[in-house]
Parts: structure tokens; C-alpha cells; sequence
């Protein structure tokens, strides 16, 4: 699909990542761009519809699909993470609990409420933000890691029970982004506008998924020689 008279639905649009998906939305000349929030009021780019969203609260995820019945992409970008004491810690199973429910349950949450609509409008595409430790565990992010394998599981599960209304599925594997969630993170990072551009491009080719720096690009290629049992190279905390 192209972006050009698109009508996208981005999770998380207020800031970061998702503010830059909603903003290039329109630049490549999408006709609507909805901005999911939990608070709308920080919405404050030009030109896109602030919409009420927190992804765990099924009303608020019912209101957006009703709002939003012309979409034709929706971008899945809202997440959590939190650094902990690691998976042995006592707080481990709650702090998993809770990463689970935005990053896992939320994806499929608003991927069941917006797909009759993709399908009613032609089959549209889906966008899933996934990550480099979606194959690979994080010391100072194991639940977040956790929870990204789970979503690129459910995206390739999503992309078989969606093929029969021709919607197109996308996983977007990245590794550290330049937004407010690595700010503590002394380690090379992405710029977001990257990240979008070759995620818009890769809807646009018809692409499956698509790995936006050469680190995620290693990893994918070395899946088979067993790069996941290996030691991955931590950043450095403040």
C-alpha cells in the first residue's frame, strides 16, 4: 500500500517514535492521521486528530475503532519499559505482568478492533514495533525482551489470520532509538526519522518485516548459528 491518501492510526503519538510516524504519515501525503494517547491534550503536532487511548482500557480501544472506521494503516507503536533487578528479583513476575499487558495484549487488543475496518477498506496494512531483543535477552530490559519475542510471535500469527482479508502484516525490528525511553542509555541509537522512513518504505515495497540498522541486521542473519545463547553487548546505564 503507499502512504499517499492513507488513513493511519498510530498508538502512542504524543512524543517519540510514534510522534515521528504521525508526522512523516502526513508528510508522504496521508489524507488522515489519527494520534492515539493517553493523554490527548499532549498531542500538539499540526494537522492530525488527538484521540483518547490508554491500550490496556478496552472502552478507550472500542472508541478509537468506532472513530477511526476509514483506516487503512494502523501502526502499533505504544510500549513499556522499565529497568529492573533482572528475572530472579521478587518484583519479576508482576513487573512481566504488567510490561505483557501494553506490549503483548495491547497489540492484540487493538489489532482485533481495528481489523474489520483494514478489511472493510480494502485489507490496508498493520504495523508492529518490535525490537532487536525480540531475538536476542537485554540484562537491564529481560521483561521488556520477553515481551517483544512474545509480539513477534502474535505479528506472525497476525500476518496468517489476516492474509485471507489482504492485510498487509509488518514486523519492524530495531535496536536502541534516539527517543525519550534510551535518553539514559550510552550506546549508539537509531534516529527516529530513520526508523520511520524505512518502515514507510517497507509497507510501501509490500515488504514482511523489515530490520532498520545494521546491529538488528546481524542478529536476524545469525538466528541459526545461535547468536540468542550469547552474551550481548550492554549499554551503559548513567
Amino acid at each position: 500500500m503507499k502512504l499517499k491518501d492513507a488513513v493511519v492510526f498510530v498508538t502512542g503519538a504524543n512524543r517519540g517514535l510514534g510522534l515521528a510516524f504521525a508526522q512523516h504519515a502526513l508528510e508522504r501525503g496521508a489524507k488522515k492521521v489519527y494520534a492515539g494517547s493517553r493523554d490527548p491534550s499532549k498531542v500538539t503536532l499540526p494537522g492530525v486528530i488527538p484521540v483518547k487511548l490508554d491500550v490496556n482500557n478496552p472502552d478507550d480501544v472500542a472508541a478509537a475503532a468506532n472513530l477511526a472506521g476509514d483506516v487503512t494503516l494502523l501502526i502499533n507503536n505504544a510500549g513499556i519499559a522499565r529497568l529492573t533487578e533482572g528475572l530472579t528479583a521478587p518484583g519479576a513476575v508482576g513487573m512481566l505482568r504488567e510490561t505483557l499487558e501494553t506490549n503483548l495484549f495491547g497489540v492484540l487488543g487493538m489489532t482485533q478492533a481495528f481489523a474489520p475496518a483494514l478489511g472493510r477498506n480494502g485489507g490496508g496494512a498493520l504495523l508492529n514495533v518490535l525490537s532487536i531483543v525480540s531475538w536476542i535477552s537485554s540484562d537491564v530490559l529481560p521483561e521488556y525482551s520477553i515481551t517483544k519475542s512474545a509480539a513477534w510471535s502474535l505479528t506472525n500469527g497476525l500476518r496468517k489470520a489476516l492474509q485471507a482479508q489482504n492485510t498487509q502484516v509488518v514486523g519492524l525490528h530495531a535496536g536502541y532509538i534516539d527517543t525519550d525511553l534510551t535518553r539514559g542509555f550510552d550506546t549508539d541509537k537509531i534516529a527516529p526519522s530513520d526508523v520511520v522512513r524505512q518502515a514507510y518504505d517497507a509497507i510501501e515495497a509490500g515488504e514482511q518485516e523489515v530490520c532498520v540498522d545494521e546491529g538488528t541486521r546481524q542478529v536476524k542473519q545469525a538466528l541459526s548459528l545461535g547468536v540468542y545463547l550469547q552474551e550481548p553487548a550492554a549499554p551503559t546505564l548513567p
